[in-house]
């Protein structure tokens, strides 16, 4: 596994293991299901999707997923896609989610700073942040995070999203102190 550790001094990203399934179902609420992934997570679900993160680093593939970790406890997770449709050459998707214990923080606003460094270093242009429109939790931090509204889309699932943009590497936020 890539041995890629992001820091600010508060919050630290490091790619997903197996052994952050058990916090991540521990972690998982009506809000993740809600947002992210329609249905509560299981054990096998988690560690399919978690082999799939740990390959895609083996592999450079198109995801980066990193777990979101404060005093060393996963508190959540982002990720990197350059394969989402509808994104440019340059572009890459941001996505993040936090558990109950560790919402209303800033620990997400500070990840989101942390990855877009990691993605413009890695070549990005941009980042997107694409937020359901009812979600404001999420709106919020892609606005804190520096990013900034750019348009509503009707994605091929049916689902409407919007789209905040931020462009890499000039504009990205100094770190929170």
């Amino acid at each position: 596994m890539h041995d890629v550790k992001l820091s600010d001094g508060v919050v630290t990203l490091s790619p997903l293991r197996l052994d952050d399934v058990d916090a991540h179902l521990a972690g998982d609420d009506e809000l993740l299901v809600r947002w992210l992934s329609g249905e509560p997570a299981t054990r096998a679900g988690t560690e399919a999707y978690f082999r799939h993160c740990i390959e895609q680093w083996a592999t450079c593939g198109p995801l980066r997923a990193f777990g979101i970790r404060t005093r060393s406890t996963l508190a959540g997770y982002i990720d990197l896609r350059s394969d989402v449709a509808g994104l440019a050459p340059g572009q890459v998707n941001i996505s993040y989610a936090l558990y109950p214990a560790w919402r209303g923080q800033g620990l997400v606003t500070r990840a989101v700073r942390l990855i877009c460094r990691y993605a413009a270093a890695e070549g990005a242009t941009q980042g997107v942040i694409r937020v359901d429109p009812e979600n404001s939790p999420s709106a919020a931090v892609a606005r804190r995070s520096g990013f900034t509204y750019d348009k509503q889309l009707l994605e091929a699932d049916g689902n409407r999203t919007d789209w905040y943009l931020l462009s890499l590497p000039d504009e990205v936020p100094p770190p929170i102190t």
